[in-house]
């Protein structure tokens, strides 16, 4: 029965006057019976039930009797005074308050401690009864803990297992952490009498799953990117504030530059560089390349790998020995120090240092354990960027020196070209190669893969197209000659086991555009690449048209289709790798306005515009453009000539070039020779060859010679005997000309020789201007 509950009341005649409910429930009379009847005869009928009365008062176990004032009158009031707990329940009510490390507080309705479990002498050194609780503990943030259990008080719903912080001891304090649970008490009528609050000190578990969560973050965070300086802002990132206020971290200079670590110990005067700091502290250290002091926990920790737990001290001999270091701990407070190396393998790295300052915790030697854990994954990371460096080092090199080392000048074509490398060196490179006739070819090609194979492969079919290129070739056939060299390199790299990636064969992409100035033309095939784009002087794009064939050494057989179009002078051409296929090369990219806007723009300026306004994301594959601003071969300097199917095609074909030789100021020597080899040339396509004939001269920086027919066959160097009249016309060509070689059309083909103009470079840009006698075309022969 509550305590409290009003039984009887009685007045000064020992009558019943009241007979309260709980009376009729506890006695069994209702009031009716009892009212107006004596106590005396009450308690003679209950001793002749005496078991029944017992069992009952046992229930109540006592009351309380006092007088009360009804008017006039003096009344006697009987109260249930009994609790209605066992014996057990106040055994384990006892056990709870004196025997169990819960801590527990009896709170009153205005927050102040009225009772509390033995487990809370410790907690304060001074009387906490009738205290505020948040007054009665040094609290991290008693306002918001007075809130919650107001909040309680005020709706009655629990909080549990809240983690609440409490700064512990003078001086430097400590910091605790406890869980907190607060339950509000009410009478048998529901009045609101206080709060009953449960703390456990849970300082352990937090801190040891603190530094499991600092272990995780660290492994999950730290190593994603192979660069050194970005894994190590990662460590410290993941590291602060969670396991440490501040965090700097210094790597050896030489493992920063991808070369191997240094044995232990390491040498005093190898430098270390700063290269992250992480935690609030006003002027932050500069990255700085310098060898560790001697004498310090940092030196000695590369001397010997053994991490170090360091309480800092004004008076730390240390500190003298490092002033920049110090000057930094002194602005930032700090009063405990972790020193862990970086190492791998018995090799030294660098190391980490670990701060904690202000209201923290001081490190403890658990601490020293995660330290050494987080430096140990962060090491095996930096050593994996230190190995990818050193390969994007010699991998940037490899490529850097295969691609053209010097500008060449073009008397046809302006060039310029915009390269982007990707984050991992690839394989994409351009070539401008000068072909006979004053042509030249354009080309751009990109491996698949990145590294040093993508560098070397790169390498490897950059030659290839250079010695297919000096057969003059056609840019379709060039592709399937390279395609067949793409395929037997990829097959060597699977014997080898070299693949350039893991992911992905060896494949590339190349397109081929071959300029001829004095056709005006450009011929184009292109393997796995983007279209090219051709931009008319006036601003107007021209559709190319360009099929597209199967990327280099891939599967199948199908051909390399090749488009010829007519390219006017002050045209620019445009070929790029995959990477700018959407953004610039195609006709809705984002940045085509750019390049449809080329005209008569400088390309130097024309690549700026368009490397800046690329977006800054991190690009998976290279970027390389190349742009060709075309030119015509000035008319003086060609001479074309048809010639007849007879014998007399011979002497026509002579006179014509002597004529020309001179007008070009060529000297006697060359002029002779170049006599003999249009002769040879004229003599070989009159006998073997198929009307109509032509005769070309081009005067440029090579002079060549170039007789066109309408046969298919290709002529070969024969080796005449001693006695034989003819079989010696190639072999003759072959041994005066620096060059020849045949090249195929769409009808016929072409046989050309090239040697020296056999004039100085001066004479020969002054050759053919305006006005001299000898201006004028084939119709001079």
């Amino acid at each position: 029965m509550p305590s409290g509950d009003v039984l009887v009341l009685i007045d000064d005649s020992g009558r019943v006057v009241e007979w309260g409910r709980p009376a009729e429930e506890l006695f069994g009379w209702s009031a009716e019976e009892a009212v107006g009847r004596s106590v005396t005869a009450l308690m003679s009928e209950a001793t002749a039930d005496g078991e029944r009365w017992r069992d009952k008062f046992s229930e109540t176990a006592s009351v309380l009797v006092k007088p009360v004032l009804r008017g006039t009158s003096v009344l006697w009031q009987v109260r249930s005074a009994a609790n209605t707990m066992s014996g057990l329940d106040v055994a384990i009510l006892k056990a709870m308050f004196a025997r169990s490390p819960v801590v527990l507080h009896v709170l009153d309705d205005q927050l102040r401690v009225v009772r509390m479990s033995t487990a809370a002498d410790g907690l304060s050194n001074t009387p906490v009864l009738g205290k505020h609780f948040t007054e009665a503990y040094e609290l991290a943030d008693p306002e918001e803990e007075a809130g919650v259990a107001q909040k309680v008080l005020e709706s009655g719903e629990p909080v549990v297992n809240r983690l609440v912080r409490r700064v512990k001891g003078p001086g430097r304090p400590t910091r605790r952490i406890h869980s907190v649970s607060y339950f509000r008490l009410e009478d048998s009528h529901g009045r609101v009498l206080g709060l009953v609050t449960s703390a456990v000190d849970v300082a352990e578990r937090e801190n040891a799953q603190n530094r499991l969560a600092v272990l995780d973050a660290v492994r999950r965070r730290v190593g994603h990117r192979l660069n050194v300086g970005i894994v190590c802002q990662e460590l410290v990132e993941a590291v602060v504030p969670a396991f440490a206020d501040i965090a700097d971290v210094e790597v050896i200079e030489d493992v920063i530059r991808g070369n191997e670590p240094p044995p232990v110990p390491v040498r005093r005067d190898v430098p270390l560089r700063r290269t992250a700091f992480q935690g609030r502290i006003a002027g932050q250290p500069a990255e700085v390349v310098r060898p560790l002091p001697a004498g310090t926990p940092f030196s000695d920790v590369l001397s010997d790998l053994r991490p170090r737990l360091v309480s800092i001290e004004e008076d730390s001999s240390w500190l003298a020995a490092d002033p920049a270091r110090a000057e930094v701990i002194r602005r930032s407070g700090s009063h405990s120090l972790i020193v862990a190396p970086l190492a791998l393998r018995g090799h030294a790295l660098g190391v980490v240092s670990f701060y904690r300052h202000q209201q923290q915790d001081p490190f403890e030697e658990e601490d020293v354990a995660v330290a050494s854990a987080v430096c140990s994954h962060a090491a095996l990371c930096i050593d994996n960027a230190r190995q990818y460096m050193r390969e994007w080092i010699i991998a940037q090199t490899v490529q850097r020196r295969l691609l053209p080392q010097r500008p060449v000048t073009h008397t046809t074509v302006d060039l310029c070209h915009l390269h982007l490398p990707a984050p991992e060196a690839g394989g994409a490179w351009f070539d401008a190669i000068e072909l006979p006739g004053a042509r030249t070819a354009l080309i751009v090609g990109d491996v698949a893969g990145q590294g040093i194979a993508a560098a070397i492969t790169m390498g490897l079919l950059r030659t290839a197209i250079h010695t297919l290129a000096a057969l003059d070739m056609q840019p379709d056939d060039l592709l399937a000659r390279l395609s067949d060299t793409a395929a037997r390199l990829a097959a060597a790299y699977a014997e080898l086991s070299m693949e350039p990636t893991d992911s992905e064969p060896l494949t590339a992409g190349c397109v081929i555009a071959v300029y001829d100035p004095v056709e005006l033309t450009c011929t184009i095939a292109r393997a796995g690449l983007p279209e090219p784009v051709a931009v008319f002087s006036d601003g107007t794009p021209a559709g190319l048209s360009v099929p597209p064939g199967p990327v280099l050494a891939g599967t199948g057989n199908a051909p390399f289709p090749a488009t010829t179009v007519d390219l006017p002078e002050g045209s620019t051409l445009a070929m790029g790798t995959a990477a700018l296929a959407a953004e610039v090369l195609a006709p809705s990219g984002a940045l085509r306005p750019l390049l449809d806007s080329a005209g008569t723009r400088p390309l130097p300026d024309l690549c700026d515009d368009i490397a800046h306004a690329l977006p800054d994301g991190n690009r998976a594959r290279e970027t390389l453009m190349l742009l060709a601003r075309t030119k015509a071969l000035p008319e003086d300097r060609v001479l074309t000539l048809p010639l007849p199917a007879g014998p007399e095609a011979a002497p026509i074909a002579r006179a014509a070039a002597r004529r020309r030789l001179e007008a070009w100021g060529v000297d006697e020597e060359t002029a002779y020779t170049t006599e003999l080899i249009v002769s040879e040339l004229v003599g070989n396509a009159v006998r073997y060859g198929t009307p109509p004939l032509q005769l070309r001269l081009i005067f440029e920086r090579m002079l060549t010679c170039e007789v066109s027919d309408n046969a298919n066959s290709a002529p070969q160097v024969k080796h005449a005997r001693t006695i034989d009249e003819t079989g010696r016309g190639l072999f003759i060509i072959a041994s005066l000309a620096d060059q020849w070689g045949t090249r195929s059309r769409s009808q016929g083909k072409t046989v050309w020789a090239a040697q020296p103009t056999g004039v100085s470079t001066e004479r020969r840009n002054d050759a053919g201007r305006p006005g001299d006698r000898h201006l004028g075309g084939s119709g001079d022969s």
